[in-house]
């Protein structure tokens, strides 16, 4: 298994690059690969669909440059909704076709619900959960062919959200998972006993810090999670209410051995796109891993040189 340090990779929503129309500024490519390459982190999820390169040659000599390569891809898709099924298995071929394009070896499916943004809660009943369950073959049939991992991903604002209804997939399905620490958080899991309870199906992470009291906001209803995000919602690890060390201890003691995600969500304001949020955050969550491993951080590859490009998740409710 590879050293941790090895396996650590950014994600663009840590510098407000999101699907979700409106969210805020969106920074370029070039600053955002130029930017992980300074911190030496050499691997990188997709993000939106416009944000990376669409030609593939030209996608790829980005990459190149920049001496990054992506190893996965946040794909959104409404599985439960029979009538919208056909659209969203169509989008679903399009994201494993790039996907697996660039070399990408997981395809992260967030189990969308048929709204726009993460403000709205979609409960699935029995019907919905046995449709859901027919996309999710057809979803991981699709991936398998493209040479494609299917790592779902409970998620604020989707249809697999709480403990509750992590524990229904668990039961009726052998899918893999992506565990994402706030995510889990603020549903109102614990993502330490998570990972005790599911290890096994665990094959891809996101690592994301919380700050209880804004949790509780946007539990309440006294605060939209768009909102809730751009007030810092998410933290760097280590910044937070989550037990970010004993999560990480546990998965590498249960032999985890895929990607920890550097991804602490943020909304950019538009009248400040040059800020520094993404970088700041990235580098004290990549300062905190290395430290809780007790590994020098020191790699043999060098920064890359800055310069072009984007191609990845479709806009939500454009899909």
């Amino acid at each position: 298994m590879s050293p941790l340090v090895d396996r650590i990779a950014a994600a663009p929503i840590t510098w407000g690059v999101c699907e979700v129309p409106g969210w805020g500024h969106q920074i370029t490519a070039e600053r955002f690969l130029a930017d992980i390459r300074a911190l030496g982190i050499h691997a990188t999820e997709l993000g939106p669909d416009g944000f990376l390169p669409a030609d593939p040659r030209r996608l790829a000599e980005l990459l190149d440059r920049y001496d990054v390569r992506v190893i996965a891809g946040f794909v959104p898709a409404v599985l439960y909704r029979e009538d919208l099924l056909d659209d969203q298995l169509a989008y679903v071929r399009r994201a494993a076709a790039t996907l697996a394009g660039v070399g990408a070896e997981i395809m992260v499916l967030g189990p969308d619900a048929a709204t726009t943004g993460y403000e709205e809660r979609v409960r699935m009943d029995d019907g919905d959960w046995r449709t859901f369950g027919a996309g999710l073959t057809d979803v991981r049939r699709i991936a398998g062919d493209a040479g494609l991992q299917v790592a779902l991903h409970p998620h604020w604002g989707m249809v697999v959200e709480t403990a509750d209804e992590i524990e229904r997939l668990l039961s009726t399905t052998d899918v893999g998972l992506c565990l994402d620490t706030g995510h889990l958080a603020l549903a109102g899991a614990d993502p330490l006993e998570m990972v005790r309870r599911a290890g096994d199906r665990i094959i891809h992470m996101h690592l994301k810090d919380l700050d209880p009291a804004i949790a509780d906001q946007v539990r309440g209803g006294t605060i939209g999670y768009r909102d809730a995000v751009a007030g810092g919602l998410y933290r760097a690890l280590g910044q937070g209410g989550i037990d970010i060390a004993g999560v990480v201890t546990e998965l590498e003691r249960h032999g985890y051995g895929g990607w920890y995600v550097l991804e602490q969500d943020a909304v950019l304001a538009d009248t400040d796109p040059d800020v520094d949020t993404g970088r700041r955050a990235a580098a004290a969550s990549y300062r905190f891993l290395i430290e809780i491993t007790g590994h020098d951080g020191r790699n043999d590859r060098s920064p890359a040189k800055p310069e072009d490009g984007y191609a990845g998740t479709a806009p939500r409710g454009a899909t």
